[in-house]
């Protein structure tokens, strides 16, 4: 699913022609009585074989929201995530393995003014990027902070990317991070900006 300026879209639609982001099901977020959150119009595939997952992969990849920034000629304008249930079970055993993956592409961070553009969208994807991140590294301050004791509350809600990703961060769960920075001189604010938050990351 992608994250678009606060809305989440199901990348994997049965209509894979679809020409906008806008003409795919719009997704929910909706909370039981016990707390857990679940995802309305978000399609679930069966992938019975590694190539099964890659081509689904390479369908929602085609779907998402891309443009041109003065910084990239095919830059990716949302976060997206890519979710993956493994189900295994042993012949003639009752017990049943189920483990779950998120992938996730959190795009750019990028300061507004260096967008390069005063087009009203793109600086409010700008905008909505940075927001997500910035949450995102919110919730996992917060659970060092109660994992030292020092605090109670985790705001997992103040980001519909935070709300997804809640049974995916911390307790027994691995975290892995792949940074890419830029080398340019004129992207060093960027490029640590980047390194700090892949160190605060390292810490969940």
């Amino acid at each position: 699913m992608e994250i678009y300026l606060k809305g989440g879209y199901d990348l994997l639609d049965e209509n894979h022609a679809t020409k906008s982001l806008f003409d795919l099901p719009k997704v929910q977020m909706l909370e039981d009585a016990t707390g857990h959150f679940h995802l309305r119009n978000l399609s679930v595939h069966r992938a019975e074989t590694e190539e099964d997952a890659l081509n689904l992969l390479f369908i929602g990849d085609t779907n998402r929201v891309v443009s041109e920034t003065p910084k990239n000629d095919a830059s990716t304008r949302s976060h997206c995530i890519f979710m993956i249930q493994l189900e295994s079970q042993a012949t003639g055993s009752d017990v049943k393995l189920v483990s779950k993956i998120h992938l996730v592409d959190l795009s750019g961070s990028e300061r507004v003014f260096k967008t390069g553009t005063d087009d009203k969208t793109t600086i409010a994807e700008a905008i909505s990027i940075n927001s997500g991140l910035s949450h995102l590294q919110l919730v996992i301050q917060a659970l060092n902070k109660k994992a030292r004791g020092e605090q109670d509350h985790i705001p997992f809600r103040g980001n519909m990317m935070t709300m997804i990703l809640r049974d995916s961060l911390g307790g027994n769960c691995n975290t892995k991070m792949i940074a890419t920075i830029s080398a340019l001189k004129e992207d060093i604010h960027e490029s640590l900006g980047t390194c700090k938050f892949a160190r605060s990351v390292q810490m969940v």
